[in-house]
């Protein structure tokens, strides 16, 4: 089929799918409006496979974090990393974001200690950050370091290790707050770290005591809210803390509250049953602002390529209906290791804009009203026959409003380009 004539063929789809939205109320130009102004941050450690390029003696990478499978191609420096994001970002609809760690830096080929990274071991990614007018948010790398290889970094008993991470979150703040600055969009700097047991503890409280008192000195420094805005992460256990994890959801969320953070919920970080669609409509009552990391977890948080599930709907779904979206930052934290690591942030990335888009095309309205009535009966019925509605009409127009590839035909261009390119790398 000739681009013209599937550019017309969905353009004709496009007319009868509106026509039929329509008729429930639903304008799907201004929900395709809206979703354009969503930016969705994808993760720099997808491509590879949280590697980072800072100098390294040694293989250290303890800390909680595993990617398994060897596809050829992965980006061997940041230049490669680049080229890659920008093949990515040009099959997504929509200008999105950066979410970086502090372990890509570029230093030149010289050891540059964790907690001595300055903005200028940044300079080329800001530069093009600028040139492709993506935001950037970032994050302190408390993982793949000698400091971090017995499991604790902020809430570490020893009193010298535990200065050298607050001195490493404190100069990531630092950074962070210069790429809001030098490009125009507060850079969300978000801390996370990988601090617990395997088995069982005997004195949990002095851990968090000290991660408390870690936190409020990485924070003591104040920075402009438009440049830099601080996020905490909680964690259910991981690899290597699977009976303790010290930043729980309900320290993490007590913290927030208390020190007026963002809270970051991540849909891989909680009980394989719980989910993160049922907790915002509560957390949002009480924080001003919430960072998402939309991910999937297998049976345990194992931060697979993100598909369109239904809790990623009922995530989007939260976030529209209780109008959300201007206090919510979205990004993505999953790595796959076993697939074109390219079409995962692709595929990741899609997913969650579909499922905003079919979040954004609800007739909410007439869903209010009927719950407001306490027909549940009507409710349910309606709920179900929207999921019929022609959803895929529409995700084609809004992709060919973009100027992105529509259906597969993106799939072929990642296809040339690991020919031409990726399987050149070794």
């Amino acid at each position: 089929m000739g681009i013209d004539q599937r550019a017309t063929q969905t353009s004709n789809a496009y007319s009868l799918a509106k026509e039929r939205y329509a008729e429930y109320g639903v304008d799907t130009d201004r929900a395709m409006e809206v979703l354009a102004s969503i930016p969705i941050s994808l993760h720099c450690w997808q491509g590879d496979d949280v590697g980072g390029f800072e100098f390294k003696e040694g293989d250290s990478f303890g800390g909680g974090i595993a990617v398994t499978g060897n596809y050829p191609g992965k980006a061997r420096n940041a230049d490669e990393l680049r080229q890659d994001l920008d093949l990515a970002y040009t099959l997504i609809p929509g200008t999105h974001r950066l979410n970086l760690h502090a372990s890509y830096a570029e230093t030149g080929g010289k050891k540059v200690e964790r907690d001595e990274i300055e903005p200028g071991h940044f300079s080329a990614w800001v530069d093009w950050a600028k040139e492709n007018r993506h935001g950037i948010d970032f994050n302190p790398t408390c993982f793949a370091h000698p400091l971090a290889d017995d499991g604790f970094t902020l809430s570490h008993p020893d009193e010298k290790t535990r200065q050298f991470w607050i001195d490493h979150c404190r100069v990531t703040r630092r950074i962070g707050a210069h790429f809001g600055k030098e490009l125009g969009t507060p850079c969300v700097t978000n801390i996370w770290i990988p601090d617990g047991y395997k088995d069982i503890p005997v004195d949990r409280k002095s851990p968090r005591e000290r991660l408390r008192d870690s936190l409020d000195k990485v924070l003591e420094e104040k920075l402009d809210t438009s440049h830099n805005l601080d996020a905490v992460e909680a964690k259910l256990f991981g690899i290597g803390s699977e009976s303790f994890v010290v930043g729980s959801h309900e320290f993490y969320l007590g913290y927030a509250l208390t020190r007026g953070t963002l809270l970051c919920l991540d849909a891989g970080h909680f009980h394989p049953t719980e989910v993160i669609s049922e907790k915002l409509s509560s957390v949002m009552m009480y924080v001003d602002e919430i960072l998402l990391h939309v991910s999937r977890g297998v049976r345990w948080d194992s931060d697979h390529v993100v598909v369109l599930s239904d809790e990623v709907r009922a995530i989007a779904e939260e976030l529209v209906r209780g109008e959300y979206l201007k206090r919510v930052h979205i990004g993505l934290d999953f790595f796959d290791a076993s697939i074109n690591r390219i079409a995962a942030w692709v595929i990741g990335t899609q997913s969650v804009i579909k499922a905003l888009l079919l979040a954004l095309l609800e007739p909410r309205d007439r869903l209010n009203r009927l719950e407001a009535k306490w027909d549940y009966t009507g409710r349910l019925a309606f709920l179900e026959e929207i999921k019929t509605l022609p959803f895929g009409s529409v995700w084609e127009e809004y992709c060919e409003r973009q100027s992105v590839p529509i259906g597969m035909n993106w799939l072929e261009k990642v296809r040339d380009y690991e020919k031409t390119v990726l399987s050149n790398r070794t």
